[in-house]
């Protein structure tokens, strides 16, 4: 093979190959797209000018080359691991977005701060996981919470996610609303009616993506875009000054002058993942990941209630 120094994401992608000899399972292992996971085999190939397996409809086995490649590459990222490791000091506080102080994140902060009282966590609030993604990235973030379907493969990617929660969405009404006497809210008696979920702020796509899917199912519009509202403050002066309604969850903020009811028939839900950086190493991040099991749990969040509506992207995922 030629003199080459392939990324080390490349080399990942081909060990989970090597070692699981499926696509498939390779790209479940490593949350990836199997397009996306072939798209890098293939790209590694042709850096390092070989064929590293042997393709099947059947089976995939690794090729004369591709054998020798995988000790290599195994030494390499055990490197990396080892450098990530060491880089990231223990005792340093772990930056955690929960986008508010009602919400899930916030919930699991407030266990693992419990569970661990000598990790430090510093508490972040952004408006949505497609900004807080982006900050993960550029290393101003260690981890947040959110739909991680909503987010572009290519982010995803570089991320690693565990499921927590289906929240149960819900609409913010006027209390003066035709509706706001009802315990519950069907859909379809919100056909017609015109709602905010966030649309203009670029922080909160995957958010206003999953509501766009809901709304053209239930012929419901979307409120016009509007800039990027910061903290609680601010949003309860605009909303009530627009006189908007609001998709929400069950776990949102209240609001003088408005009511949260719960969507039924069907009763659509939003998954809500534990997202950090691949390769992160911190004592708060272990605990985020037990605080939110035991909580789910002993919460039932991964309960789907029967007929419940669920994006095909999520379900997918």
């Amino acid at each position: 093979m030629p003199g080459h120094d392939p990324d080390p994401r490349l080399l990942r992608s081909f060990a989970a190959v090597a070692e699981e000899l499926h696509f498939t399972r390779a790209a479940a292992r490593l949350y990836v797209a199997q397009q996306a996971l072939s798209r890098d085999i293939r790209r590694l190939e042709r850096e390092l000018g070989t064929e590293l397996f042997v393709r099947t409809t059947r089976q995939v086995a690794l090729t004369p080359d591709g054998e020798r490649l995988l000790p290599h590459a195994r030494r390499v990222l055990g490197a990396y691991d080892e450098l990530a490791a060491a880089w990231t000091a223990q005792d340093r506080p772990l930056l955690v977005d929960v986008s508010a102080r009602v919400s899930t994140g916030y919930e699991v902060l407030r266990a693992a701060r419990q569970a661990a009282p000598g990790t430090e966590f510093a508490a972040r609030f952004h408006s949505g996981l497609t900004g807080a993604a982006a900050e993960i990235l550029a290393g101003r973030l260690d981890v947040s919470f959110g739909r991680v379907a909503g987010l572009p493969a290519d982010v995803r990617s570089r991320l690693e996610h565990r499921l927590v929660r289906y929240e149960e969405m819900a609409v913010l009404l006027p209390d003066t609303h035709r509706l706001a006497g009802l315990s519950e809210v069907p859909l379809p008696s919100l056909r017609g009616e015109t709602l905010y979920a966030a649309a203009g702020n670029a922080a909160t796509v995957e958010w206003t993506e999953l509501a766009a899917e809901l709304f053209a199912a239930h012929g419901i519009r979307m409120a016009a875009p509007f800039p990027e509202i910061a903290g609680e403050e601010e949003f309860v002066r605009v909303v009530r000054k627009q006189g908007w309604s609001v998709l929400a969850t069950r776990q949102f903020i209240g609001m003088p002058g408005m009511v949260l009811r719960p969507l039924c028939d069907p009763r659509p839900l939003a998954p809500v993942s534990l997202v950090w950086r691949r390769g992160l190493r911190h004592a708060g991040l272990a605990a985020l990941q037990s605080a939110a099991a035991d909580l789910a749990s002993r919460g039932a969040w991964l309960r789907r209630p029967a007929g419940a509506w669920l994006s095909p992207a999520d379900g997918a995922l």
